[in-house]
């Protein structure tokens, strides 16, 4: 028989093994703080978002903390940089759970990287909330399964495909598409297959289809191809690193018509990259607006650009969002304990964010409502407010 020392040491090491530690089920806190991670894209590709997204924890938890604190005690945040890639986001994850004994972690954004890090998560009972991943296997395990530990503050691509297929073929009125797709991405396929699928059965015809990998910087054979198919419309869901170049090489082809993407083509970033001239006439679907005239948003924008000089993008205010409702949970579970934090975030109903009020379905997404913006001379407009059925 092994003695209650031996068998622990035991429980540990499996857990080490699966990929992560919490000290055998614990959550870190100390007697003043509780500690939250943030995997976050500080560099690499998505390096915009990461910055946003820990402009809107920190703005989060300066509120939460200035009313008081969680549970008598103050939230801290924790940031590894998971270098916008899947490996790195893995290696990020074990860091903030086993060192950093972090009771529940906000992101990555891009799929594909949390999709990679959910058994380390799962194996240490943390939970994990993405404010951008909307691949639906964030959420739900490849039998159908919801994933217990992980949860997001965005919409799926379902309803993002979905969305900008309608606003297309009703408000742009394009007939015929041509898609470009980012093969390397689970978000740019997911989103491609659902746009494809709506656009077609409500009568549009896609004229072509073609692919691109992440990193890729010359676009131009590619778009010449597209352009020989004469469109009325470019989809190209993909992230502002590739799609400003895409956006840029295509004007200066002389293809002048709409293009239109994902909540990835929401980046500072963008007008630095296409140009400003060059994103007129794009459009792209996203959760929030800065332009949302709700007392809390109004209340955000002034903190952040009084913060940080700048007017926040979606992933501040769906980081915001997720840092509210890891405080919400922590509240309902009445302790710092990963595991009863995620049942608590589970059973949340109605929680008001800068990007709309929170409930959880069975898959653990958010119903949303969505938003689609229009580039104009380099600046973000609000275009029309989709609400869900």
């Amino acid at each position: 028989m092994q003695t209650g020392k031996k068998l622990l040491a035991i429980l540990c090491l499996g857990t080490m093994l699966a990929g992560a530690v919490t000290g055998c089920g614990k959550s870190g806190s100390s007697a003043k703080e509780i500690k939250i991670g943030g995997n976050l894209e500080m560099t690499g590709t998505g390096a915009s978002y990461g910055k946003s997204s820990q402009n809107g924890i920190k703005l989060a938890i300066e509120k939460i903390n200035g009313q008081g604190g969680v549970l008598g005690k103050k939230l801290a945040l924790s940031v590894a940089d998971n270098k916008s890639e899947a490996a790195e986001a893995t290696n990020a994850m074990q860091k903030l759970i086993s060192q950093d004994k972090v009771v529940a972690v906000i992101g990555p954004s891009i799929s594909s990287c949390v999709i990679a890090t959910t058994a380390v998560n799962a194996g240490a009972k943390v939970l994990d909330i993405s404010p951008l991943g909307t691949n639906p296997k964030v959420t739900v395990d490849q039998n159908g399964k919801t994933r217990a530990y992980n949860f997001r503050t965005c919409f799926i691509d379902p309803f993002q495909g979905t969305v900008m297929a309608k606003f297309v073929k009703d408000t742009l009125k394009a007939k015929k598409v041509a898609i470009l797709v980012d093969n390397s991405s689970d978000y740019s396929k997911g989103l491609a297959q659902y746009f494809e699928e709506t656009f077609t059965k409500n009568g549009g015809t896609i004229v072509a289809k073609e692919s691109f990998l992440q990193k890729d910087t010359d676009f131009k054979a590619t778009l010449t191809k597209i352009q020989a198919t004469n469109p009325d419309m470019i989809y190209v869901p993909a992230y502002y690193q590739e799609v400003g170049l895409i956006v840029k090489q295509a004007r200066e082809l002389g293809i002048t018509v709409p293009m239109a993407g994902g909540d990835g083509w929401d980046s500072a970033k963008m007008p630095e990259i296409a140009g400003k001239a060059a994103l007129n006439k794009t459009f792209f679907s996203s959760l929030y607006s800065p332009e949302d005239n709700t007392p809390m948003n109004k209340e955000f924008v002034a903190a952040y650009e009084k913060a940080y000089n700048e007017k926040p993008d979606v992933f501040a205010a769906l980081s915001y969002d997720s840092t509210l409702l890891i405080a919400e949970a922590l509240k309902k579970a009445g302790e710092v304990n990963s595991a009863k934090v995620a049942a608590a975030m589970a059973e949340i109903k109605g929680l008001e964010g800068v990007s709309g009020k929170v409930t959880f379905d069975a898959q653990h997404n958010p119903v949303k409502s969505a938003f689609i913006i229009e580039y104009k001379d380099g600046k973000q407009s609000f275009k029309t407010k989709i609400e869900p059925k």
